[in-house]
């Protein structure tokens, strides 16, 4: 199973309508398509910055493809943006957890 680390930064006073779109769109279109959310976090010191832990069931990018096309997520994304963009960067790391994780598959 593979975790993946992903880091977004939120364009200019967009950060609440960012996590706003997670809340009531992205967070259940995650699931319904293999990708598990295990935590959100702001950190302390950056509070423009949203980071978040997923767990892939099957291949993160089959899993994205589908999360990509489907017509509730492009209804919700591009409904968000009409006021311009939410998010200026998003970086990603895919994970593998250690024998010893508590995060094991």
């Amino acid at each position: 199973m593979t975790f993946e680390l992903r880091t977004y930064t939120s364009a200019p006073g967009r950060m609440e309508d960012l996590l706003q779109r997670f809340r009531d769109h992205t967070v259940a279109l995650l699931e319904r398509h293999g990708m598990l959310s295990l935590g959100y976090w702001v950190p302390v010191a950056d509070a423009d910055t949203l980071v978040y832990l997923l767990r892939h069931q099957g291949t993160p990018a089959e899993n994205w493809a589908q999360f990509s096309a489907d017509p509730e997520w492009v209804k919700a994304k591009t409904e968000s943006v009409r006021h311009g963009e939410l998010v200026t960067r998003i970086e990603s790391v895919f994970l593998e957890a250690v024998d010893f994780s508590p995060l094991q598959p």
